[in-house]
């Protein structure tokens, strides 16, 4: 019988996950992530060059592995909202929310009616299996898991309005375009918003919400998981690559353009 268990979302008040940042946009190179291990892999859809088809094939792709896979749309758009689910996305990560109506139009998306507002075309769905799981849009909700991405000062003036809404499962802190609003753009790690980061993770778990974040920097990446960050990304597939490579270019020949040192969200 197919397991539809979303396994990121059961575990997210139980035990931190270790994620990886996807944006390859490529079948093959998220299947050779979720080989690498990761609890969870973020197939980004709002800076990386996806669509819904290649979406499609790294859910495809990583399906057989036991890491999960969480989407990240363009935009909180319905209608996009409505294909990801269909496909088979069970966890969103919704960018640029800012206030509690937006967050809780996202939830409404991605339940059926009368609770919410998707719409019913489980014949057409791979999430369903073409309708072969028979009790799908009776358990389909349930296993919807929804990450509201805060990432500017609206956001955070309104995090608590936000954390109050029901069937918001995880606030993620985009530290990019945070400390880009805060007046520090590409320093993250600057102790200004590295206090508002902290205070935010408390002010999530308290609320009883699942905290997330993405660091590439090793140290802030352990930091956040000491305070108890339920899910944090610790790498970028791109920037990995990249770094990588110059590296080994740089044993053979002199390299223009150094590897980024220091405090890092890629």
């Amino acid at each position: 019988m197919l397991d539809t268990t979303n396994y990121f979302k059961k575990k997210l008040k139980t035990e931190q996950q270790i994620g990886m940042w996807i944006g390859l946009a490529n079948g093959y190179c998220a299947e050779i992530a979720a080989n690498a291990g990761y609890d969870w892999l973020l197939i980004d859809g709002e800076h990386a060059p996806n669509d819904i088809r290649s979406i499609l094939e790294q859910l495809q792709a990583v399906a057989a592995y036991p890491s999960q896979a969480v989407v990240r749309p363009v935009t909180g758009d319905v209608h996009l909202i409505k294909q990801l689910l269909d496909i088979g996305a069970q966890t969103l990560l919704i960018p640029m929310i800012e206030t509690a109506e937006q967050a809780e139009l996202m939830v409404k998306a991605t339940r059926y009616p009368p609770e919410g507002i998707r719409g019913v075309g489980a014949a057409l769905a791979r999430a369903s299996r073409w309708n072969n799981i028979s009790d799908y849009l009776q358990t389909a909700d349930e296993e919807i898991c929804v990450i509201v991405q805060i990432e500017s000062k609206k956001g955070l003036d309104n995090i608590d309005a936000i954390l109050a809404v029901d069937g918001i499962d995880g606030v993620f802190i985009g530290p990019a375009d945070l400390s880009a609003a805060l007046g520090y753009r590409g320093n993250p790690g600057h102790a200004d918003v590295q206090k508002v980061i902290v205070e935010s993770i408390a002010k999530i778990r308290q609320a009883g919400k699942a905290a997330g974040i993405l660091s590439a920097d090793e140290k802030l990446a352990h930091s956040y998981l000491q305070l108890g960050t339920e899910f944090v990304a610790v790498g970028v597939d791109t920037s990995l690559l990249m770094k990588s490579m110059k590296q080994l270019l740089g044993k053979f020949k002199a390299v223009e353009g150094k590897v980024q040192q220091g405090p890092s969200v890629y």
